[in-house]
């Protein structure tokens, strides 16, 4: 089975073409080793993908031609506990990064939070 279809059907990614892509830029390691859309995955072969701040370790442990429901579609493979763990300390400290306000593209201010920047720096400037 092709690499670009197994990773859409295990849906790590929304469409092929964006699997394509990320293989092709090097978001994905098959058996540690760079590779081409069109490689073929067996059982067994060890996957590292990257997907922004998120990265996987895990290992095929099936293959289906057709993109299936979220619970049968992590049959497919099986992560290591090492991967798991750190996937949740990422989530983990960007969720509180930007609860401070740390990260950049958070929400937007409402008119009231807007209004009430307006007053704060009105009376303080």
């Amino acid at each position: 089975m092709r690499l670009d279809k197994w990773l859409w059907a295990a849906r790590f990614f929304k469409t092929r073409r964006m699997a394509v892509d990320a293989i092709t830029g090097g978001k994905v390691q098959l058996n540690g080793q760079r590779s081409k859309p069109g490689k073929d995955v067996k059982l067994g072969d060890k996957l590292f993908i990257r997907k922004g701040i998120l990265e996987w370790d895990i290992e095929v442990m099936g293959l289906n031609a057709q993109r299936r429901p979220t619970s049968e579609a992590v049959l497919l493979y099986q992560e290591s506990d090492f991967s798991k763990t750190r996937r949740q300390k990422m989530l983990k400290s960007q969720k509180l990064a930007r609860e401070i306000g740390m990260i950049p593209g958070g929400e937007r201010p409402t008119k009231r939070d807007r209004r009430q920047i307006n007053r704060f720096t009105v009376e303080n400037g």
